[in-house]
């Protein structure tokens, strides 16, 4: 006779049913697990089939890919052919790269690039002897080397200042655009405004009233102005209360205020963090004798950051978009660089190719902060869960 325990032993011993596993099991689970959720299924299945089909036609079936000028892409009555016309990024794509920098020295802008590449590196490895230290000099130097490699030295070379005979003339910074610029904004703006930021919100929470009292008013100052306006005060404005012959560079003044304003959001994603700090801890610091500077760096502000995470890169991945704003100041970066060729004569009609190359890239971009930014969680055990 067989028994309870015996009986209950030969269920567990049984397989899971078929439509609990496997894809089947995943489909049951997260897109027909209830009416609502089939219904919500089926309408995004109906909205991909009215939008993918005609999209990969355009984008890949119907495309020109080859050809030598705009004519490849038009029919025979001067009407543009239905699929897209991939021939005008390459036509375009040192513009959208470059901007207006000179051909013949964009070789500095791609060095710059490989030194990014060598000089960030070895910050991947884990066991990288003294990995802080190197990566706070990393990202304090290579800005000036980006700098340098991108405007260039005084000619020193024969002949008049800014001639083209000599490889390291200087570039002026209106002549910086495309993507590199673009890169450049959104690196200095990330890389000053999280320090700056934690900063301010330390001072928001100090108990002295002049740090606090200035802390709150640059903070919601600065948040509670557009930056389209920030930067056309910066650009228009700001050289009409300098003292005569007292001038700064365009790009200077644009970094200034993206990093000004990114730092006022910044300082709220922290105090966000360190106000989820449980008291216990701050007591915890003081008891082992912790001064404040110590408590802080060694205690707070590292978990503090690690509560907030995503909103840090939430931020980051705003400043990054929002480094477009720059073309109000009569810069060219990768939005102003494709809006720059969609004006050329010779390609007239084919601007949603500029666009729809723009949108890749900022996607990428963003994409990829995205991920690195969950890569970050799992590591660090926030209970971010893998999707």
């Amino acid at each position: 006779m067989t028994t309870a325990t015996e009986t209950h032993q030969q269920k567990a011993d049984l397989p899971p049913p078929a439509a609990t596993v496997g894809i089947v099991g995943w489909l049951r689970e997260n897109l027909f697990g209830s009416v609502p959720s089939t219904i919500l299924t089926l309408l995004a299945a109906y909205i991909l089939y009215l939008v993918v089909p005609p999209l990969v036609s355009w984008s890949i079936i119907n495309a020109t890919w080859t050809g030598a000028d705009s004519n490849a892409c038009k029919l025979a009555d001067g009407a543009r052919k239905d699929g897209a016309c991939w021939i005008y990024i390459q036509a375009w794509i040192g513009g959208y790269m470059y901007g207006l920098y000179p051909y013949d020295l964009r070789w500095r802008i791609d060095i710059a690039a490989v030194l990014a590449v060598v000089m960030f590196a070895p910050l991947a490895i884990k066991r990288l002897p003294y990995k802080d230290l190197y990566g706070i000099a990393v990202i304090l130097l290579y800005p000036v080397v980006a700098y340098f490699m991108f405007k260039g030295f005084i000619d020193f070379a024969p002949g008049a200042p800014g001639s083209t005979d000599h490889p390291w003339r200087v570039v002026q910074t209106d002549k910086w655009g495309g993507l590199a610029l673009t890169l450049l904004i959104a690196s200095v703006g990330i890389i000053a405004s999280l320090p700056l930021g934690v900063l301010l919100a330390l001072g928001r929470r100090s108990t002295m009233p002049i740090v606090s009292t200035f802390s709150v008013l640059f903070i919601e100052l600065w948040r509670g102005v557009p930056l389209i306006t920030v930067l056309f005060m910066s650009s228009v404005m700001l050289p009409l209360f300098l003292p005569e012959g007292v001038n700064f560079d365009k790009l200077l003044r644009a970094l200034i205020g993206v990093t000004l304003f990114s730092a006022a959001y910044m300082a709220e994603v922290i105090r966000g963090g360190l106000q989820a700090i449980p008291k216990g801890q701050y007591e915890a610091a003081m008891a082992l004798g912790l001064n404040y500077p110590r408590m802080m760096a060694l205690i707070v502000l590292p978990q503090a950051l690690r509560y907030v995470i995503p909103n840090i890169v939430n931020t980051f991945i705003g400043l990054f978009k929002d480094t477009t704003l720059v073309a109000i100041i009569g810069m060219f970066d990768l939005l102003g660089a494709i809006q720059l060729g969609n004006a050329d004569p010779k390609w007239l009609g084919f601007s949603i190719e500029g666009y729809a190359f723009a949108a890749v890239l900022y996607f990428v971009f963003c994409y990829g902060m995205s991920r690195y930014s969950q890569h970050l969680e799992r590591k660090l055990h926030t209970g971010h869960k893998k999707r």
